[in-house]
């Protein structure tokens, strides 16, 4: 069975790639080593720091993620910029925000990186369309999933189980990218 380390501090991203690769011979590990999110125009660019600064103090190989929430009313906002903006005022300074919004329309992004030693990284994206809704709901997920509902669904991510938001989620589309390469390794 082969090692792949995910760089992460963030449980419920860790869990949630977890329960989708169990099916291949991989064994994933959680390793929080942490990794500067530079300001920058795309998550790719993000991830692409974040593996430069990785492989300098890590050899085996690993996977790393970054995501972003795209407002259509703000322009893209708070984008790459989500975890500051999570962290400083949270779904609920969101909602504060489109309070009088009409158009509610949002986007998830991500891209999962993947790197091993003396090879070029290779990036896996995916997105998942949405809205957000007027109040948090939901107890599970994590950041912006108690006001965000995916379009075609009624509930928001965080008042669904593990393999629902999977199937939906930008996540969920990124890692079936990164599944699908790693079954042709």
């Amino acid at each position: 069975m082969r090692k792949l380390y995910f760089i992460t501090g963030n449980q419920g991203k860790f869990t949630e790639a977890k329960r989708k690769l169990s099916n291949l011979d991989i064994t994933l590990i959680q390793k929080n080593l942490g990794y500067p999110e530079i300001q920058a125009e795309t998550l790719e660019e993000v991830a692409s720091y974040g593996v430069v600064d990785i492989k300098k103090r890590f050899q085996g190989s690993f996977i790393l993620e970054d995501a972003g929430l795209f407002i259509n009313t703000f322009n893209g906002f708070p984008g790459v910029y989500s975890k500051y903006v999570h962290s400083t005022i949270g779904c609920k300074g969101i909602l504060d925000l489109m309070k009088d919004v009409s158009d509610r329309k949002a986007l998830f992004k991500s891209v999962y990186a993947y790197s091993e030693p003396n090879k070029k990284p290779k990036y896996f994206f995916g997105e998942c369309s949405g809205i957000i809704c007027s109040i948090e709901q939901g107890k599970g997920g994590f950041g912006y999933d108690p006001i965000f509902i995916p379009n075609n669904e009624t509930h928001t991510f965080a008042e669904m189980n593990v393999d629902d938001k999977n199937r939906y989620s930008h996540r969920g589309q990124a890692l079936n990218k990164l599944i699908n390469f790693l079954k042709e390794k």
